[in-house]
């Protein structure tokens, strides 16, 4: 663990979006970074794009990785740490997948085994070209790539959870080799955590891998049940931080807060500034909180077509680089974040250890609703798998002295109801 939680932003350039990768201009990169820098932040996640990246399985274009390389040092001019994601992948509802892997050349990004070679070699690439940057975190191996394996994508590459297995080892050992000691994971959209079939499960996601990440969107449900200023809605990112703990073989483990945003209109771009303060003085109530890395730097310029209408304004400073009051709001909690000493989470709520029933955690879910009436109830709740609820030696290293199950704390249905 570092000796503060560590405040950043997942870098979305001004100019040209991800497209910049195409028409790279260091001086505009380095007049963004010199924005996010100016907010008291300490590091940026960075996304190169896989197609343009590596267009053919054998071919890592080397002019790509070079500019990796210089915006990686650009941002260390400035005092940024950077975290590099390798796999996209996916990124504000558009997918980016070479040739290579689609159409005549179909082949399963998770178990095919040419893919997996090609993918190893990438990020075994990216990670070598950074290895000795000091500003260099470590690499993610993609943006939720998780929603490739299963709907409600349209066209799924399936995968069973020991294929995932196979999948993550060989790659994040791939990004090990290239960079021995860095922070190498993985990372996931929420559906690991709240859908029973999909491959990419809570064990993974809490075992495997230098940290766990989790990516907290109230638009799952949350906000359209709760409001923008519930506790359901202002807690969901602790939510996330506490329920990844369930599965976690380490008590100590570190949790990264990886993405979260402020999306509109769930989240009205005037209170987006209250919601962004609480969700972070709720996660900062986490025990073994690594960092918060916000979504995301700049807006996406209404220039470029066809976006979600959420994601022409989730940046912390617009497309011209002038700061939001979400930005301060992050910055005035950036700049505090030295004085967190959160206490001990004593009491925690059971959750199913069986991966087919995470359903319940969902939004709407038993678990999910107990956890928040214990909240709403002043409580500080974590979790606890099922099958560890009874286990003196686990509950005391977590220092857990109390479990309760969401029966204990929802009340009964009236009588005569269905349960």
């Amino acid at each position: 663990m570092p000796p503060a939680v560590r405040f950043g932003v997942n870098y979305t350039p001004s100019q040209g979006w991800f497209h910049h990768w195409l028409d790279f201009d260091l001086d505009s990169v380095r007049a963004d970074l010199d924005s996010i820098a100016a907010l008291g932040l300490d590091h940026v996640r960075v996304f190169p794009l896989w197609p343009y990246f590596q267009p053919n399985r054998t071919l890592i274009r080397p002019r790509a990785v070079e500019q990796l390389v210089a915006l990686v040092d650009a941002a260390g001019e400035r005092g940024l740490d950077v975290a590099v994601d390798g796999l996209q992948g996916h990124l504000s509802s558009f997918d980016f997948l070479p040739a290579w892997t689609r159409t005549w050349h179909r082949r399963n990004l998770f178990t095919d085994p040419d893919v997996l070679d090609g993918l190893a070699a990438y990020l075994h690439t990216l990670a070598a070209a950074l290895a000795e940057r000091p500003h260099f975190l470590g690499m993610t191996l993609g943006n939720e790539v998780n929603q490739f394996s299963a709907g409600p994508h349209p066209d799924p590459d399936r995968a069973t959870e020991a294929q995932i297995d196979t999948w993550l080892d060989h790659l994040l050992a791939a990004c090990e080799k290239g960079a021995p000691g860095k922070l190498h994971l993985h990372a996931e959209y929420d559906a690991t955590w709240f859908q029973d079939d999909m491959p990419f499960t809570p064990r993974q996601a809490a075992r495997l891998g230098a940290l766990t990440a989790v990516h907290s969107w109230v638009f799952n449900g949350t906000a359209q049940r709760h409001g923008r200023d519930s506790v359901p809605a202002e807690h969901h990112a602790a939510y996330l931080v506490e329920l990844s703990k369930a599965w976690a073989n380490d008590p100590r483990r570190p949790v990264w807060l990886q993405e979260v945003g402020a999306p509109a209109p769930l989240v009205p771009p005037e209170h987006a500034a209250a919601f962004t303060a609480a969700t972070v003085a709720n996660a900062l109530d986490c025990p073994d909180l690594w960092g918060v890395t916000w979504w995301c730097s700049h807006d996406v310029s209404r220039d470029l077509a066809d976006f979600p209408e959420l994601e022409y304004g989730l940046g912390l400073l617009t497309n011209d680089r002038r700061p939001k009051d979400t930005a301060r709001a992050l910055a005035d909690a950036a700049s505090g974040a030295h004085r967190r000493t959160p206490a001990p989470r004593t009491t925690a709520l059971t959750v199913p250890a069986d991966p087919a029933a995470r359903s319940g955690c969902a939004p709407g879910g038993p678990v999910f609703d107990a956890f928040f009436r214990l909240t709403a109830d002043g409580v500080r709740p974590t979790t606890v798998l099922d099958t560890l609820g009874g286990d003196p030696a686990h509950l005391a290293a977590r220092g857990i002295t109390d479990v309760v199950t969401p029966d204990q704390v929802l009340p009964a249905p009236p009588r005569g109801t269905r349960p």
